[in-house]
């Protein structure tokens, strides 16, 4: 089969989006499948956006395939597919077809009944006109991500028949030789039709995981899936026994952009509380603008070591005057000043009423002094020429009374001053947004205390999870409770996590999330809790199995309110960096840090670096100043999911693409900033 590049055009068909695009997130969910699917074979050329209105349809359809030069092998469109009055794609695109597919709309609604009986309620159509393939989809990117994923991998060979290849030579060697082509099989044969599903074998090295598979190249040897994937709609049920427990994930593979998208969805918005100013307000996020309360400085003060003087109408000082006060930089009263005296004044002192400026003393020399030899009696002054004002600090020239000095959305930190700015106008609290309190558990029969005396016994490993996330999520500001080991047993889970809902408001667990018999925390969430499982899979390495979900429970008040649960893979790197990648952006969303996650940074790699083939991968690596001034990145060794070592000095995760090539030396991309950067490698 030839490998050109297919083109590809997408009408997004919504009143709402035809007035603001914005408002579309079609697009960005069908460009993910087309570049993390479709093997390299897809090119988005152009993407129009038109109203529910047929004629509108039409016309931009047809000058995709009846007036452009170069022809558009695949031509898609979202929205418009339902039942409601507005919705009139289908009846548009069917007017236009030439060849109807039925084939094609029968493989998108089987793959969507599979996930939802509400997919009868889809009204799609494909077909082809002159040579290019026309598919309406649904306007939820859900479901468009969904309809397009079911038929993506057979289209590159439907595209060619349409543009006019000659049907023989690519039917050369028969359906198994198109279906291995297409990297897909029927489902009698054994199928690899999306890397991204295997099965968890038993041959893998102890590691903090349950068993769990997490992919290529973690050292846990080459995971082989032998049958072709469908949809479940739940999760497992564990009291059907590990016989009738689901042979596959039924939760769709996320880009990571996509998870992201949904923790910003359905992350708690951060609570506004009154805190007072003290040492525990760093961090915190303030929840509206803070005003002064008070003038600073309250008085007018001297801003140097001096003598206060009134200024006579020429300006000229020069000559011997008497000291008949001192006024010091603490409270107490000042004695009044004429012209012709002058009174000894330090740095921040009030000056005396009277007082219009203020004489350096490096401007005086000292004459007489007082009989006991203590004090200045008499000091010559040597200005001429001086003005009202000189060297005076005037009332609230530094801060008025009613100025906003903090803004909302300004975060308290430790080292910029703010504390202190608060302290200086005589704010003594704030509306600030509450961090929340996390709980962080581990779960599983093999695993024990990190620093428990004694050898291992066979099949058990120490809980280096725990800690670390515990460290971790301590070390971003927040309050953490050690929320322990539980076992693998539903109803010990269960209980686990109902106390652990009670007592934090977000909880992170480790375990538990791949596809084992034992692997509870999915279906207690979902069945035990009547939690909602926004995502349970994600393309990416390490961390697939990361599972973000929200709980609905009743606080202290009775109000019903809504608790995170992150579910993290086992294996400790997959931990750590799904924490950061993942849990910190809901943390700083809850707490209203913005913008949430870590710094993005671009950097230069000082080696080669191999790609994973299929996953998009989160390399732990050492970001450093180099001589020239750029950023430069070091991988810290052998990236598989259960070696612990690798987490070793990492300050930062590259953001390194799949492919099948390695990355040179020298070439740029992203980091997320984990920690400080070094000086030098």
């Amino acid at each position: 089969m030839s490998n050109a590049t297919l083109r590809v055009a997408l009408l997004i068909v919504s009143t709402t989006a035809a007035r603001d695009p914005s408002t579309d997130a079609s697009q960005a969910a069908l460009r993910s499948v087309l570049k993390e699917e479709g093997d390299g074979r897809w090119e988005l050329v152009d993407t129009k956006i038109v109203p529910d209105v047929v004629p509108q349809i039409q016309q931009q359809v047809m000058l995709w395939t009846d007036v452009v030069a170069e022809t558009f092998n695949l031509i898609l469109t979202t929205g418009g597919t339902g039942f409601a009055v507005a919705d009139n794609t289908p009846e548009a695109v069917s007017a236009l077809i030439h060849k109807p597919a039925p084939g094609l709309v029968h493989g998108m609604l089987t793959a969507s009944l599979n996930v939802t009986p509400f997919a009868m309620m889809s009204r799609p159509v494909a077909g082809i006109r002159n040579r290019s393939i026309i598919i309406t989809l649904p306007g939820s990117p859900k479901g468009a991500r969904e309809n397009l994923q079911a038929v993506l991998k057979t289209l590159p060979h439907a595209c060619l028949q349409a543009a006019g290849m000659d049907s023989r030579s690519l039917h050369v060697g028969g359906i198994k030789k198109l279906e291995a082509e297409a990297g897909i099989k029927s489902s009698g044969g054994h199928s690899h039709s999306h890397d991204h599903h295997h099965a968890h074998g038993n041959n893998h090295p102890p590691s903090h995981n349950h068993g769990h598979g997490h992919g290529h190249s973690h050292g846990h040897g080459h995971l082989v899936r032998h049958t072709a994937p469908s949809t479940n709609p739940l999760s497992n049920d564990p009291s059907l026994g590990p016989s009738r427990r689901n042979r596959e994930s039924p939760y769709p593979m996320l880009s990571v952009d996509d998870a992201l998208s949904k923790i910003k969805d359905h992350t708690p918005l951060p609570e506004a509380v009154t805190l007072k100013v003290d040492r525990s307000l760093p961090g915190h996020v303030l929840a509206e603008n803070v005003q002064a309360r008070e003038n600073v400085p309250a008085f007018r003060a001297s801003i140097v070591d001096g003598y206060a003087v009134v200024v006579p109408s020429d300006g000229n000082l020069k000559g011997v005057f008497p000291v008949v006060s001192v006024s010091h930089a603490s409270p107490g009263e000042v004695q009044p000043l004429k012209e012709g005296e002058i009174a000894r004044i330090t740095t921040g002192a009030p000056l005396p009423p009277g007082a219009t400026s203020v004489i350096m003393v490096e401007d005086t020399i000292l004459k007489t002094m007082t009989d006991d030899g203590k004090e200045e009696k008499e000091v010559e002054i040597l200005a001429d020429k001086v003005k009202e004002g000189e060297n005076i600090r005037e009332v609230g020239s530094d801060i008025k009374t009613g100025t906003v000095i903090l803004s909302k959305g300004e975060q308290i930190s430790a080292v910029g001053g703010e504390i202190g700015l608060l302290a200086a106008v005589g704010v003594a609290e704030v509306k600030a947004y509450r961090k929340p309190v996390i709980g962080v558990l581990s779960t599983g029969d093999e695993i024990v205390q990190h620093d428990r005396p004694g050898d291992l016994r066979l099949g058990e490993v120490r809980d280096t999870n725990r800690i670390t996330l515990m460290t971790a999520a301590k070390e971003c500001g927040y309050e953490v409770v050690d929320l322990g080991i539980t076992a693998d047993k539903p109803g010990t889970l269960e209980e686990t996590l109902r106390d652990a809902l009670r007592r934090v408001d977000f909880i992170i667990t480790t375990g538990g999330v791949s596809m084992g018999e034992l692997d509870l925390l999915k279906p207690t969430i979902e069945r035990s809790l009547g939690g909602t499982i926004h995502f349970g899979r994600v393309a990416m390495k390490p961390g697939k199995p990361t599972t973000f979900a929200t709980v609905p429970v009743k606080d202290n008040s009775g109000e019903r309110v809504t608790k995170v649960i992150f579910s993290l893979p086992g294996n400790p790197a997959s931990a750590i960096v799904t924490f950061h990648l993942f849990v910190l952006p809901s943390l700083h969303q809850m707490s209203g840090i913005s913008p949430a996650g870590l710094t993005r940074v671009p950097v230069r790699l000082v080696h080669d670096f191999v790609l994973d083939k299929t996953r998009p991968e989160y390399h732990r690596a050492i970001v450093s100043v180099g001589k020239d001034g750029n950023l430069l990145a070091a991988s810290t060794g052998g990236q598989r999911s259960s070696k612990v070592g690798s987490l070793r000095g990492a300050n930062c995760l590259l953001c390194m693409p799949s492919g099948k090539e390695p990355l040179k030396k020298g070439s740029k991309v992203d980091a997320l900033l984990m920690g400080g950067i070094r000086s030098e490698l």
